[in-house]
């Protein structure tokens, strides 16, 4: 297919779906959006001169007694479409800077409130808690998130198209790249107090956290839900469907009474870092290497919708060290991004689809493909809404730099040429959950390193369209540009999916081309057309063995590449059971099949001359050679699940069936620990046993998570893993007292260590210790 042409048929898709009226309608002045819905609940925030005392104290504080209360919460969990169990109130006032909610959650049984964690956007379904969800633009599409415990935590995301993966399929993923960003982290407070009537949170939001029109009447979207979790109650104050969550902002209600707010935001935040490291592997380092370093960020509010993010000599000492994975299949892993200036508004520049296409993936600046840091130098982004539109741009300059790379006490040099990166982004969102946009990825290389023409180019558009109340459409088309690549180099996807209270049904196509080669993006593989379909059922029955939901699904992909040839596919039939105390059953089966080409031989030549012949498509599983073929399998899974909230739960997931003509038992045991609300530990185990004609081997990875909260703001994470498959231990250790979000004392401890000649030995060390201050320099 000409790829310029689908481009075309593309575009024109996109216009003629939207017709003329529904277009029109989209580019009306913002006024037609925050005109209030007569059906949607209507709660008034009150302006008050002097705020609240921020204690969690609402019933004994005057301020809050002239605010008009709501109540009447819904439940959707377990008995859905009733009342809430137990009574919550919320109030909302607010002043020139500020956003306040007063929240009471009474509940007759104070004593049995459930506190699982004080972490920082821990987890908020294990314990009591409470959500609310503001839509600033009014738009049903987009919002922020807010939470907290009674222990006082700090929970917020960025929700984007109503928190879903892009392009229809799969589960929401709680990371940059998908819908719902946990990852964002603002600057806001919230303190809490247990009393004998329940527990009670007071939210101070500034304004200058969030964004907005310049309107000087404000309506904005909003919702609330309440989570009492030793009845595993969910309910939100907007009534809503089972398959829905607070993140479903078309269905929220609307706040209005807000007047002339302002968003005067000019924050600077230097950093200031001290580094000692080793890497023992290497003998060019005899001794410790110290380092002392500075940097600065910035951030400023162009207009109320619009904001500016400046850095200088970018540093993520402080962030948790990546999980551990064991690739045993043929195609790349995803690691997902945790550097905090690249997680703002990182669903917005995202295009594609979550964990096989992503055009745009932040991990690639900065960051070399051996896995060690390159310097950033500089770089900003502004991003937010203009003009009716969501706009995007980011540009980050990379110096050139040498790594060293040591293997057994060989060290090797890897350059990497100085790099500008821009992303360009522009979306704009349509009636009924429907959007357009385009995307312009570019990497420019320059410096010593610099080969010839060092670039490479993306181009993308990419749309959604909701049909009636539970449908949508969606698709992207993308195309790479890369030097003296004379072949096709695109990608492009479709899906349609149906969203009911009690049906799932989903159905897509995506295509990538062999040459398409996203350099700023991930790609898991290339050269295939991909067919996949999933059919989901959620029934509740009444009364039944304690079942809360019984929910049967299939579902399938395949892969064939461009000569017919099917590289995988996957029939997946399952069932979950989880009964209304929060356990749960999966039971499943799956059908697999995996294609290995022919081998092809190559000759290798050196100055002109034939010197041997080599294999280029060999396949090799943990060094276990894989021979060519096609491989159909059967394979159990079972998944058993207790209570989350429970002070200490298990869950045990096992795999037994075929495995590139042999066989494979996997298992994952997994064990949570906590100690009132301060204390929390995982264990985690991932075991492999594969049995192959051509060899067998075994894998564990095994991980361990502790953490202990001094207070919210005070605490002290450790993550240690241990992998026999490179015989590595590793540990992190991160104490954080946190003056803000992602700003304060940071003290990182890292250590890998290694098996070898059967002996342990330390492979690197690091003690880091960071500073980073807020400045607010217009409050």
């Amino acid at each position: 297919m000409n790829f310029k042409a689908f481009i075309a048929l593309f575009t024109a898709a996109v216009f003629l779906t939207c017709n003329p009226f529904i277009f029109a309608q989209a580019f009306l002045d913002d006024d037609s959006k925050n005109n209030i819905d007569p059906t949607s609940p209507l709660v008034t925030a009150m302006k008050v001169a002097i705020p609240p005392v921020l204690d969690g104290e609402i019933l004994n504080d005057t301020v809050w007694e002239a605010a008009k209360p709501v109540t009447g919460f819904w439940q959707t969990t377990p008995d859905q479409g009733q009342a809430a169990s137990e009574k919550t109130e919320v109030r909302i006032i607010y002043t020139n800077r500020t956003l306040y909610f007063g929240v009471v959650c009474y509940d007759r049984e104070p004593q049995r409130i459930i506190v699982s964690d004080s972490r920082r956007d821990a987890s908020l379904e294990e314990t009591d808690s409470f959500q609310l969800i503001l839509d600033t633009y009014h738009d049903k599409q987009n919002g922020f998130l807010f939470g907290t415990n009674p222990a006082g935590i700090e929970y917020d995301a960025q929700v984007t198209n109503e928190g879903q993966g892009r392009f229809g399929g799969g589960r929401q993923r709680r990371g940059a790249v998908s819908g719902f960003n946990l990852n964002w982290d603002a600057s806001w407070e919230v303190k809490t107090k247990i009393s004998e009537i329940g527990w009670s949170a007071e939210f101070a939001i500034p304004f200058k956290t969030l964004r907005f029109s310049k309107k000087d009447s404000q309506t904005w979207g909003v919702n609330f839900q309440r989570n009492i979790r030793r009845r595993n109650e969910q309910s939100y104050w907007v009534k809503l469907g089972r398959q829905y969550n607070i993140q479903k902002i078309s269905l929220a209600g609307t706040l209005s009474g807000l007047e002339n707010i302002r968003q005067n935001n000019l924050k600077i935040i230097p950093y200031t870092l001290g580094q000692a490291s080793r890497n023992f592997q290497n003998p060019l380092e005899q001794e410790t290497q110290r380092d002392l370093d500075a940097g600065i960020d910035l951030k400023y509010s162009v207009t109320p919708g619009l904001t500016l993010d400046a850095t200088y000599n970018t540093d993520f000492a402080q962030v948790e060290v990546d999980e551990q994975q064991i690739n045993l299949g043929r195609f790349n892993l995803f690691f997902p991004e945790k550097r905090p200036f690249f997680l703002e508004n990182a669903g917005f520049f995202s295009v594609g689809s979550p964990g096989e296409v992503e055009l745009f993936f932040s991990r690639r600046i900065g960051i070399a493909s051996g896995g060690f840091p390159v310097p950033i130098l500089a770089g900003g982004r502004l991003s937010g809404k203009a003009a009716g539109l969501n706009v995007g741009l980011l540009n980050m300059q990379t110096e050139s730099f040498v790594g060293q790379i040591v293997d057994g006490g060989t060290v090797e040099f890897d350059s990497v040429q100085s790099n500008n990166f821009t992303v360009v982004r522009i979306n704009k969102e349509l009636p009924n959950r429907s959007a357009i946009g385009a995307l312009f990825v570019n990497r420019q290389g320059s410096g010593r390193y610099s080969e010839g023409d060092d670039y490479n180019r993306t181009f993308a558009l990419d749309g959604r369209w909701g049909i009636g109340k539970y449908g949508q459409l969606s698709g992207f088309a993308a195309q790479t540009a890369t030097p003296d690549v004379e072949e096709d180099e695109y990608a492009f996807r479709f899906a349609a999916q149906y969203n009911s209270e009690a049906w799932i049904l989903l159905a897509g196509y995506t295509q990538v081309s062999e040459a398409f080669n996203p350099e700023v993006g991930f790609l898991q593989r290339s050269g295939f057309r991909k067919p996949n379909f999933t059919i989901f059922n959620t029934t509740r029955p009444k009364d039944f063995l304690g079942l809360l939901e019984m929910r049967p699904h299939v579902s399938y992909q395949g892969f064939w590449d461009f000569d017919g040839f099917q590289e995988s596919g996957r029939w997946h039939i399952d069932n979950h059971l989880e009964w209304k105390n929060g356990y749960e059953f999966h039971t499943a089966v799956n059908l697999t099949k995996e294609g290995i080409h022919p081998l092809e031989i190559e000759p290798v030549i050196i100055d002109g001359m034939t010197v041997g012949l080599d294999t280029v498509n060999a396949v090799e599983i943990q060094d276990v050679f894989i021979p060519p073929g096609t491989y159909d399998h059967a394979e159990v899974a079972l998944v058993g699940i207790t209570n989350r909230g429970a002070w200490i739960s298990f869950s045990m997931r096992a795999t037994i069936g075929g495995y590139f003509g042999g066989d494979r038992i996997f298992l994952s045991p997994s064990a949570r620990f906590r100690i009132g609300e301060a204390f929390n530990a995982e264990l985690s185990l991932r075991h492999n046993n594969i049995d192959l004609p051509n060899g067998s081997f075994v894998t564990n990875l095994l991980r361990a998570r502790i953490s202990y909260s001094f207070t919210p703001r005070l605490f002290l994470q450790g993550l240690v893993q241990y992998n026999d498959s490179a015989d590595i231990w590793s540990s992190n250790f991160r104490l954080g007292w946190l003056q803000s979000a992602n700003t304060g004392l940071f003290v990182v401890y890292n250590d890998v260590r290694e098996h070898e000649n059967r002996m342990w030995g330390t492979r690197s060390r690091s003690l880091i210790v960071k500073y980073s201050q807020l400045f607010d320099l217009l409050n």
